[in-house]
């Protein structure tokens, strides 16, 4: 009978360290921030103070903008984007990365970042 209380302790010790650690990773996931939400010049002063950031776009998608193209990884290159905020139909917010299509240059590592 004592060999079944003291496993009973660690399971109830194992069951509150999950319930603990799953109230901690709740309280610190942040939501994603709604463009459509945001005026034109919030939604920009959020990319210029993060350098990175996804936001919703629309019911079902979203996007990552970035402040410039050094917040892109390699082999990518940052295209400007538009995005519909509460009181632009099309703010310039910051840039997207995208694949870098040009195959020919061969020098890409010594570009200007």
């Amino acid at each position: 009978m004592k060999s079944f209380g003291a496993c009973a302790n660690w399971v109830a010790a194992g069951l509150g360290l999950i319930v603990i650690f799953g109230l901690t990773a709740a309280a610190g996931a942040q939501g994603r921030p709604d463009a459509r939400a945001l005026t034109c010049g919030q939604a920009r002063t959020l990319i210029q103070q993060r350098g990175a950031a996804v936001l919703t776009t629309g019911r079902y998608t979203y996007d990552r903008f970035v402040a410039s193209e050094r917040y892109c990884a390699i082999g990518f290159i940052a295209k400007r984007a538009y995005v519909q905020t509460r009181d632009a139909q099309s703010c310039t917010i910051g840039y997207t990365c995208v694949i870098d299509t040009d195959d020919d240059d061969r020098w890409w590592r010594l570009r200007r970042r």
